[in-house]
């Protein structure tokens, strides 16, 4: 089962983020939010499995202060 780890606020920001778990060995899965004609400045979902979500949010806290 997959699981929401962080949502970011455009479709430019969850590929770093993606870029950034995968290069960590993690799955991950992109899906958008809302509206689909607002194109990459709508909402996106960032998904890992279950088994890596402690994982994800230790590399996302390590790397994203803000989170």
């Amino acid at each position: 089962m997959w699981k929401v780890v962080y949502i970011a606020s455009n479709r430019p920001s969850a590929e770093m983020i993606k870029q950034l778990l995968e290069g960590e060995g993690l799955l991950v899965m992109l899906k958008p939010l809302g509206v689909p004609h607002l194109g990459d400045s709508s909402n996106v979902e960032i998904l890992v499995p279950e088994s890596e979500v402690e994982e994800a949010y230790e590399i996302l806290s390590t790397n994203y202060k803000n989170l």
